[in-house]
């Protein structure tokens, strides 16, 4: 019984830390009713002086199209429940 429960949680860990890091890569998969309002996306640009070309919805995420405050271009994409970034490129 021991042995089980050691192997179950270790299959949780490995599953656990499976799912993580690979958001971006799969893409954001989270009801529109669940979605922050693109003017939270828009606040959210603003707090972090970047300029805004364009916003748009990539593998059900938010993706900013902008420039930094430095003004190099950048392409940022955004959890759409949580605004969190989840990756910047910067594009030369």
């Amino acid at each position: 019984m021991k042995q089980t429960l050691t192997i179950l949680a270790f299959l949780g860990v490995v599953a656990a830390g499976a799912t993580g890091p690979s958001l971006a890569e799969e893409g954001c998969f989270v009801p529109m009713v669940d979605w922050q309002p693109p003017e939270a996306v828009v606040r959210l640009a603003r707090e972090n002086a970047w300029t805004l070309r364009r916003i748009k919805i990539d593998d059900g995420c938010y993706q900013i199209d902008g420039r930094d405050a430095e003004g190099r271009r950048i392409e940022v994409t955004l959890h759409p429940a949580t605004l969190e970034v989840i990756e910047i490129e910067y594009e030369d």
